[in-house]
């Protein structure tokens, strides 16, 4: 059979190939994805085990296990986990100073021994402050990642690169979706926390072998001078403050998607099928296919990222997954939830455009990185992937205490679309990037 190159015309010129990708950076993606899709596996873990924990727990904890106090609560447990995510900016200065891999794995092992250690926990109280705990873990795991893909893949790969390190995240719902179908159901919720924790330990093996990114170890002697709290300060410069401000702010409209328009889907699927008769084993069937389904749609979307961003811009494709979910959030939990019998088939239908919409975490992965230089880097995704998270946590507690107000979900979860509003209203105003060279 005759070769691609000889059945290329004569004069015609050579189709442009990308940089191969070496071991280091191979072997390094694959850590930072694994442990991003770690993080999704244990954040949706508690989503799904939400309502059979609560009901345990709350007794236990000498509180009646109504439908209130179960939105409450874990509305409270939510935002406690938000807080400890931001808190996870700490992590940081951490990696600026000390290399991305280093702490990249010690964000690791930290969320995965908390996580595991919340299949002990004896009443509501442990739960929260174990969440709190595994929080400040996950947080940071995600700028290490992110921060590592930009500094050590190729240029003209580095796009793809930050598209496929997020998908890694809903690789872990339906991780944690498959766990839940074949463990926590028949085992209980305990199970599924243990489960969560010790996937980590083969991120040892992962870890072999990579070295910090050339980036970094061409600034390294310079960083290790530097007064921890430098790269902040950087961040919050007069070159780099809007900046800062405004990719915390598009991040504050985001958490409120994950933790309204996804997180809560569990919940909202549980309610739903409980209404129209069905029990037991059925609803961690369907909670299954739901969580499955909006994993599909947001890998599909992590997918479509870098396209879009070279397409429309960075701002425009984060554009376009806020009018997504804008309009999904809206519909899925204030129409939709409140449909009757036919609103399971319908919420489903709304799921998969909620998961497409999600995919807007992956362009901070890719364009975050392009907004700052090596030497305040990962502080500065650090700080706009976490310190959103404060806010997020008080707008998660107000939606849980919506629950317990309206009795249901649908109407406060919907509410949270103005969030998105709010950011497309601010989304001009940030950095394009589009075109451009990571900075050194």
């Amino acid at each position: 059979m005759a070769s691609l190159a000889y059945m290329r015309p004569r004069g015609s010129p050579e189709l442009p190939r990308s940089t191969p990708l070496s071991r280091n950076q191979i072997r390094g993606f694959w850590a930072a994805w694994g442990g991003w899709m770690l993080d999704g596996m244990d954040s949706l873990i508690y989503a799904l085990v939400l309502v059979p924990s609560l009901r345990e727990l709350l007794p236990l904890s000498g509180i009646a296990p109504t439908k209130g106090n179960i939105g409450y609560y874990g509305g409270m447990l939510f935002a406690l986990f938000l807080l400890g995510w931001g808190m996870a900016f700490l992590w940081g200065p951490v990696g600026d100073q000390f290399g991305r891999v280093r702490a990249l794995m010690l964000t690791i092992v930290w969320y995965s021994t908390f996580t595991f250690l919340s299949a002990f926990a004896m009443n509501v109280w442990q739960l929260a402050v174990l969440r709190f705990l595994a929080g400040i873990g996950i947080g940071g795991e995600w700028a290490m990642g992110g921060t590592f893909v930009a500094e050590e893949w190729p240029e003209d790969r580095r796009r793809m690169g930050a598209g496929f390190m997020h998908t890694g995240y809903y690789v872990g719902f339906f991780l944690a979706a498959i766990a839940n179908y074949a463990v926590g159901s028949p085992y209980g919720w305990r199970t599924m926390f243990a489960v969560g924790g010790l996937p980590a330990l083969f991120l040892a093996w992962i870890r072999r072998g990579v070295t910090e990114p050339s980036r970094w170890m061409k600034k390294e002697r310079e960083v290790r001078t530097w007064a921890v709290w430098r790269p902040f300060t950087d961040i919050f410069s007069s070159e780099w403050r809007r900046r800062t401000i405004l990719n915390a702010l598009f991040m504050l409209a985001s958490i409120c998607g994950l933790w309204a328009g996804t997180v809560y889907v569990p919940t909202a699927i549980t309610a739903l099928a409980e209404a129209s008769g069905r029990s037991g084993a059925q609803v961690e069937h369907l909670k299954t296919f739901g969580v499955i389904l909006v994993s599909i749609a947001t890998i599909l979307g992590c997918l479509l990222m870098p396209w879009l961003a070279e397409r429309v811009g960075r701002r425009g494709a984060l554009a376009v997954f806020f009018v997504l979910m804008t309009i999904f959030i809206t519909v899925t939990f204030g129409k939709v939830f409140y449909l009757g019998p036919s609103a399971l088939r319908w919420f489903f239908v709304c799921l998969f455009f909620l998961g497409l919409g999600g995919a807007n975490f992956a362009v901070y992965t890719l364009w975050l990185p392009e907004q700052y230089p090596t030497g305040c880097r990962a502080s500065a995704f650090a700080f706009a992937t976490s310190f959103a998270r404060f806010g997020g946590a008080g707008i998660t507690f107000l939606v849980g205490a919506g629950v317990r107000h309206f009795g249901s979900i649908g109407t406060p979860v919907a509410i949270t679309a103005i969030a998105f509003v709010i950011g497309l209203l601010l989304i001009p105003y940030g950095a394009e990037t589009r075109g451009q060279l990571l900075p050194d």
